[in-house]
């Protein structure tokens, strides 16, 4: 998919898959196997948050827009990240104490820094996946489940979580892979053309089977727009590219990345084999420019994020990163 050059000798080969579906889920193009199967990671949370919306606790509990965003991010533990966890535990009468992860600090650097001058200690809210958990809490308890076992595999909070994310992805229960994923909760397998087309389903939410989720899609996915902040934090690629009201986006550890395209109505998913997130950006503009998509705000905030020019530790430039896919045209 890319290639690192350093000194004019190529240093690095990053290889992966990309998948592109059209509104009726049939693969349009793609590089690689659009059949390979991988874990959505934190890619699947605008699809996990959706039951929440559909079972309208957010109208329940007197949630803000802006709060159930957060349901959706990987958020680094700013201000305005812990304040509405914070909001969003104390309306809901949850405990975060039972969030399963260990107490961490902030990701980004200047919030941790701001905790360490308030002399504040560790937090499990802290913990970029913290919304994504209470959500989960929230549906565990709204389906007769035990809080406490909100994180378990088959629990009631889970079971609704995985027929929402293989009604959106149009793939059948029974065949996904369930694993543990890096905060402790199930994580789920699908292949590369199912998450493209979960996006593209969040992207064109008349194309949901589902009525209640297709309903849920509907009121939910614009907020994501109007508080992009909540999808990650001040400057990074998740929260800068749902600026762009034509895109719903999501990306994940190691590696995976889902779009979905409004106008287009396509929808895109691509995973790097090995991992890496610094060539994210490229990879986007990339696929952008192949598939004939352009919006010169977006365009230019990839380029910022990712110029290809690879500079060290003096901002001297030392190499350039190269997209060298070719997307494979399907009938």
């Amino acid at each position: 998919m890319t290639e690192e050059y350093r000194g004019g000798l190529l240093d690095l080969t990053h290889y992966g898959y990309i998948s592109v579906v059209d509104e009726n889920g049939r693969v349009v193009y793609a590089a690689g196997n659009p059949e390979a199967v991988v874990y959505y990671r934190s890619a699947s949370k605008p699809v996990q948050a959706l039951p929440v919306i559909a079972h309208r606790l957010d109208e329940k509990y007197g949630f803000t827009d802006e709060e159930t965003v957060l349901f959706s991010g990987s958020h680094l533990g700013e201000s305005f990240h812990i304040d509405a966890l914070k909001s969003i535990m104390r309306k809901a009468d949850l405990d975060p104490e039972d969030l399963i992860m260990k107490p961490t600090v902030p990701g980004s650097v200047q919030a941790n820094e701001d905790r360490i001058r308030a002399g504040l200690p560790k937090s499990k809210l802290y913990h970029n996946c913290s919304g994504k958990h209470a959500a989960l809490m929230l549906i565990q308890r709204e389906m007769g489940g035990d809080v406490k076992d909100y994180w378990k595999v088959g629990s009631a909070g889970q079971n609704e979580v995985l027929r929402t994310m293989s009604a959106l992805s149009e793939y059948p229960e029974e065949k996904v892979v369930i694993g543990v994923d890096g905060c402790g909760v199930p994580v789920f397998a699908y292949p590369m053309k199912n998450i493209a087309i979960a996006y593209k389903n969040l992207a064109c939410v008349d194309t949901i089977r589902d009525d209640t989720l297709r309903e849920a899609a509907r009121r939910y996915v614009p907020r994501i727009h109007e508080y992009p902040h909540m999808m990650r934090g001040t400057g990074y690629l998740c929260s800068l590219i749902n600026h762009d009201a034509n895109i719903v986006a999501k990306g994940g550890a190691n590696g995976v990345y889902g779009i979905g395209l409004k106008k287009e109505r396509l929808g895109i998913s691509f995973k790097i084999k090995d991992g890496t997130e610094a060539v994210w950006p490229l990879i986007i503009r990339e696929i952008f420019r192949q598939i004939g998509y352009y919006n010169a705000e977006t365009d230019a905030m990839l380029q910022s994020l990712n110029s290809g020019v690879t500079v060290n530790d003096n901002d001297t430039p030392v190499g350039e990163v190269k997209a060298v896919f070719k997307l494979e045209k399907y009938a």
